[in-house]
């Protein structure tokens, strides 16, 4: 079988893409490409537009089975190839687009759903939510990007310990530590005439060490869904009077400037505190991204709601518990005993990509209370329970082994392009005279 890929964003334009929507869709199929090659012949394409159809004819001349897996939410995937295409996407919202605008009517996905047949994501809740409109019986499959494997390697080699002894990081980027900037040059006004950063600073090497109980989160601080503010304002007031507390984010984005301004103006207001808050913006080595999680007690999530979270997925399979919601995507592989789960709520919401923004689906909205309490009894359990941080550590690595393993993707794509394909054969059924 020759199996077609494709993301928007490659190896080519992933630096200047970096943080812009449906940038992650690459870092996805680049988990996905490896449970693939098991099941056939992969070829990644950057213009299927040119390439797929030929490549599929050439496959029908010769008997052989071919797919096209477009890595693309589905109003960026192509509905008009010959060949049988599948979008895989990630998704957060209660509901899908059932409307267009702007002229293009794959703004409604029920259109691009329809014409493909069958689609792959990451979650129990999208498999709802697209079931919910295209109905019960539509051929859809929740399967996660295979991360476990590759970090659990690496969690095998670390110490399941809840608070880091000194671990020194080495940095070529930008990296600013609450403990020694000067915050009253970020308020009240951030973006005033003369503010630090109002132009990028220029990077360069850093060293970090880091010790006692480390909070760490990945995102892209332009990214609305990752609510970092109630991040860094819960860790503030809870770790107010605590000196061994770090929250660690480490930034992703092409173009870091007006974040940084905006949250180290975050950093000034959430003042005075003794807990320490680190931002980092830059490229670690692969040794030092494992130091990172090494020294990480707990990772961090505080979003609106996550298609799957790959850090999140990362740091668990490396068997760090989390602070973290259950819901949508997370809710498949969070529970009270891999994390300290934050409550939320849901609120009304617009898809992301809808220039009206008209509320036509539901968000979940953080608990700030909750999330402090739980900041709290996870520092209690690093500084008084290793015993019981061990134990949520051993399930976290199990329970993502279960959700996101190369076997279990292997398993779950064979079946689900063996069913597809077959349903493409199948003659149609004729349809009954009126």
């Amino acid at each position: 079988m020759l199996i077609i890929i494709h993301s928007e964003t490659n190896k080519s334009n992933i630096q200047q893409n970096l943080g812009r929507p449906e940038y992650s869709y690459y870092f996805v199929l680049k988990e996905f490409r490896p449970v693939l090659e098991r099941l056939g012949q992969v070829l990644e394409v950057s213009h299927p537009d040119e390439l797929v159809d030929r490549l599929y004819a050439d496959c029908q001349s010769r008997g052989e089975a071919c797919i096209f897996l477009s890595f693309s939410p589905p109003h960026r995937t192509a509905d008009h190839y010959a060949c049988p295409t599948i979008p895989v996407f990630a998704w957060e919202f209660s509901t899908i687009p059932t409307e267009s605008w702007q002229g293009e009517p794959r703004h409604d996905w029920r259109r691009v759903l329809g014409r493909s047949g069958a689609a792959i994501t990451h979650s129990r809740f999208t498999v709802q939510a697209v079931r919910d409109v295209m109905g019960a019986d539509y051929p859809i499959r929740a399967i996660a990007a295979p991360v476990w494997d590759r970090f659990a390697k690496r969690g095998a080699q670390l110490d399941k310990q809840p608070r880091a002894s000194r671990v020194t990081l080495n940095l070529r980027g930008l990296l600013f530590d609450s403990r020694t900037l000067d915050l009253d040059a970020y308020g009240p006004n951030p973006l005033r005439e003369g503010s630090p950063l109002l132009f990028d600073a220029p990077a360069g090497d850093c060293q970090l060490v880091l010790d006692g109980v480390i909070y760490t989160s990945v995102l892209n601080p332009y990214d609305g869904r990752k609510n970092w503010q109630d991040m860094i304002s819960a860790f503030c007031s809870t770790f107010r009077d605590c000196d061994d507390a770090t929250l660690v984010l480490k930034l992703t984005h092409h173009d870091i400037g007006n974040a940084l301004n905006d949250m180290l103006h975050h950093l000034y207001k959430n003042q005075s505190y003794r807990c320490r808050i680190v931002l980092i913006h830059g490229f670690l080595a692969d040794p030092d991204y494992e130091r990172l999680v090494e020294a990480t007690s707990y990772v961090v999530n505080s979003s609106f709601g996550e298609g799957q979270c790959l850090p999140l997925m990362e740091f668990m399979s490396c068997g760090k518990p989390a602070v973290a919601p259950c819901n949508t995507a997370m809710a498949d592989y969070i529970d009270a005993d891999n994390a300290f789960i934050v409550d939320s709520t849901d609120e009304l919401s617009a898809w992301p990509h809808d220039p009206r923004a008209a509320y036509r689906t539901l968000r979940y909205i953080t608990n700030w209370d909750s999330l402090c309490s739980a900041y709290r009894a996870s520092y209690d359990v690093a500084r008084e329970d290793p015993q019981r941080y061990a134990r949520m550590s051993d399930h976290a690595i199990e329970s993502l082994r279960r959700f996101c393993s190369q076997d279990s993707a292997e398993q779950a794509l064979g079946e689900f392009f063996r069913q597809v394909l077959e349903q493409r054969a199948a003659p149609a059924t004729p349809g009954l005279a009126g």
